[in-house]
C-alpha cells in the first residue's frame, strides 16, 4: 500500500514540479512531513524491526525527492 501511494505522489510531484516549479515545494514538504511521521512511528518498533519498518518510508522520501528535482531539472532545460 505504501508503495502505491509513494508512486502516485512521485508522479504528481514530477508533473507539478515541471509545470510550476516554485509552487511545487509546498506539496513536496507536505509529503515529506507525512512520510517522516510514518518513519518516526515505525522506528519505535523494538530492535531490528524498527529499522526494517522504517525502510519503505525512507525509500519513499528519497524517491519523492528525486522525482520533484527531476521535474524541476526538466523544466530548467526548456528553451524559454
Amino acid at each position: 500500500m505504501v508503495i502505491a501511494v509513494v508512486a502516485v505522489v512521485c508522479v504528481v510531484l514530477v508533473v507539478l514540479a515541471f509545470l510550476v516549479p516554485r509552487l511545487s515545494h509546498g506539496p513536496q514538504r507536505g509529503a515529506d512531513r507525512t512520510l517522516s511521521a510514518g518513519q518516526r512511528v515505525a522506528g519505535k518498533a523494538p530492535g531490528f524491526l524498527g529499522r526494517w519498518f522504517q525502510k519503505p518510508f525512507s525509500s519513499g522520501r528519497k524517491a519523492q525527492s528525486k522525482s520533484a528535482s527531476a521535474g524541476r531539472r526538466g523544466r530548467d532545460k526548456l528553451p524559454m
